[in-house]
């Protein structure tokens, strides 16, 4: 039997390398990483999902606490939290206890003055508890460890359009694709939307189950309608459709309106529902219909059909990346050359609105200025 694969994220360097040679000495554990922020812990994610997760909750750039619950919704995996309290912390054990709540499976205290030593003297009790939160884990379930696999296209989904295609003008619509950071940077950019607004369709790299939650949250604190999508949903204005977990959706244009398919099928840059599966479709049905938003993740999904969606004439959007989570998506869609606009968070939502009152503006970015 392989030996389950641990990221260490601690901010602390002496406690990063203790819990690696702690991990290192039991045969049936094997040290996937040991990063100082989750940041970085982001990226080892994005390629190699590991059995389970030992997190500081004081880390660097991005505390431990908001990094689990943006994990939580996006990539659920047993964690097993620590603390390490100041003499002048003592409410520390509120924060714990607010970790549990967000999801991890066990957490523990130690002490800031002597925490190399406490970890050694406490290794079996530690080894213990990680152990117990693989076994927590559904183990019944496709295996823990998952290695990256092939790195597959949207031509798996659907073809690429025809150079010589031309869409006629229809109704506006907006696609949206997000990975890591997106659920809040969402909240953020329709919020600020009305009901005037055309229709929105999103990808946001969430699991199976989760999407739906997520989405009603959503619609609980915008004026727009924010729902999961179903099979054949129409797009309509002053709603957004999220694409469920574990589906691709491609957009299908009926006369001068547009719906919804849901697809299973392979991995699409990894990740299913895929951005490019959803941009892909918009340039071969919409064209300069609509208007492609490319948002803070890892990787490059969407970056591909973003520029795409340029060539076909439609406006594009990418995050600046004073503002994003990670910049991976956003900046690899504009090193391809895919992105009109490079606009911060708070600043899209108005980008959208002023694009689609100047109806005369897409034709000005049709693919002869794409590189």
């Amino acid at each position: 039997m392989k030996p389950h694969r641990i990221l260490i994220i601690a901010g602390a360097a002496g406690v990063r390398v203790t819990l690696a040679e702690l991990v290192a000495s039991d045969p049936t554990l094997e040290v996937a990483g040991a990063v100082v922020d989750p940041f970085m812990a982001a990226k080892r994610i994005a390629n190699e999902i590991p059995d389970a997760i030992i997190l500081d909750l004081q880390t660097p750039r991005m505390g431990g606490l908001d990094f689990l619950k943006k994990l939580m919704r996006q990539c659920p995996l047993p964690v097993v939290a620590f603390s390490t309290p100041s003499a002048e912390e003592s409410p520390a054990m509120p924060t714990l206890q607010e970790a549990m709540e967000a999801g991890a499976l066990d957490v523990f205290l130690v002490p800031e003055a002597a925490a190399r030593e406490f970890l050694r003297i406490s290794s079996g009790e530690i080894l213990d508890r990680i152990k117990g939160v693989i076994k927590h884990r559904n183990l019944t379930s496709i295996p823990l460890s998952l290695s990256v696999q092939p790195k597959l296209t949207a031509d798996v989904i659907l073809p690429p359009r025809p150079h010589w295609s031309t869409v006629p003008s229809t109704e506006r619509i907006v696609c949206i694709g997000a990975s890591t950071g997106g659920t809040d940077s969402l909240q953020v950019v329709l919020k600020m939307l009305s009901t005037n607004c055309p229709g929105i369709v999103i990808v946001q790299h969430m699991p199976e189950n989760f999407t739906n939650t997520f989405a009603q949250r959503l619609n609980s604190l915008c004026d727009i309608s924010v729902r999961e999508a179903r099979q054949n949903d129409l797009i309509l204005p002053g709603q957004a459709l999220i694409a469920p977990g574990d589906q691709h959706l491609v957009l299908v244009r009926r006369g001068d309106h547009y719906s919804v398919e849901l697809k299973d099928g392979p991995l699409v840059s990894r990740h299913r529902p895929s951005v490019d599966v959803l941009f892909r479709s918009a340039a071969r049905c919409a064209g300069h219909n609509a208007i492609g938003v490319l948002m803070t993740g890892m990787g490059d999904d969407g970056a591909q059909g973003l520029l795409e969606m340029r060539q076909a004439g439609a406006v594009t959007i990418a995050e600046h990346e004073s503002t994003c989570v990670v910049f991976g998506m956003p900046k690899e869609a504009i090193n391809r050359g895919g992105a009109v606009f490079v606009v911060p968070l708070q600043k899209i939502a108005s980008q959208i609105v002023s694009l689609v009152q100047n109806q005369h503006l897409p034709g000005k970015y049709l693919s002869s200025q794409t590189r």
